[in-house]
């Protein structure tokens, strides 16, 4: 399927699934794929398509001067990765068990993976993960992580409770945001 756009034709790709609702992605190379349920027409795909024209256009725009400006990182290699994960492995859970106590709340497993584009995530049953290059950044900042994911526990949300919980525990917590605003995405980079 094509995306006809003033400028220039984009490739999209659609996938189909058994969901209720359609969305549209923007992948790595530049091209938009869309989910959308089983039964929906492809005219209807089309229109969402061309409602969501301007959303489109700009995201891609974004992509493509984020991928522009990464261009001369230096990747990470597998040992390298392979490192970071086991350092992490012993410096995440300690921190995870420490700020628990603090927070009152309990959890499940704890993970470590190679995420291009998270850095930590609490599912509803509890279970944590976190990309292992948090380990590439400053401790303070790994702790805004790892208290954020587990005031989770608490809240399954970010509302005014969850972020006063966030704030009870590491009152600066916003210095944090901003760190991971201006340098996070140069770090989960160097895994592309």
């Amino acid at each position: 399927m094509a995306f006809d756009t003033d400028e220039d034709e984009i490739r999209v790709y659609l996938k189909r699934s058994r969901r209720k609702t359609i969305s549209v992605e923007i992948e790595s190379d530049l091209s938009v794929l869309v989910r959308a349920p089983m039964r929906m027409s492809e005219k209807e795909i089309r229109s969402f398509l061309k409602d969501n024209e301007k959303w489109v256009k700009t995201h891609r725009a974004a992509l493509a001067l984020k991928l522009k400006e990464n261009e001369g990182i230096e990747r990470l290699t597998s040992d390298e990765l392979i490192s970071l994960a086991e350092e992490a492995k012993k410096d995440i859970p300690e921190r995870v068990a420490r700020y628990a106590l603090l927070i009152g709340v309990s959890y499940g497993r704890i993970t470590i993976r190679n995420q291009k584009t998270r850095w930590g995530s609490c599912s509803s049953r509890g279970n944590l993960n976190f990309n292992c290059l948090l380990m590439l950044a400053p401790e303070e900042h790994r702790d805004y992580v790892i208290v954020h994911e587990l005031c989770h526990r608490k809240e399954m949300n970010h509302s005014r409770r969850f972020w006063a919980e966030v704030e009870r525990i590491l009152p600066d917590y916003k210095n944090s945001i901003k760190w991971f605003r201006e340098n996070g995405d140069r770090l989960l980079a160097r895994m592309i």
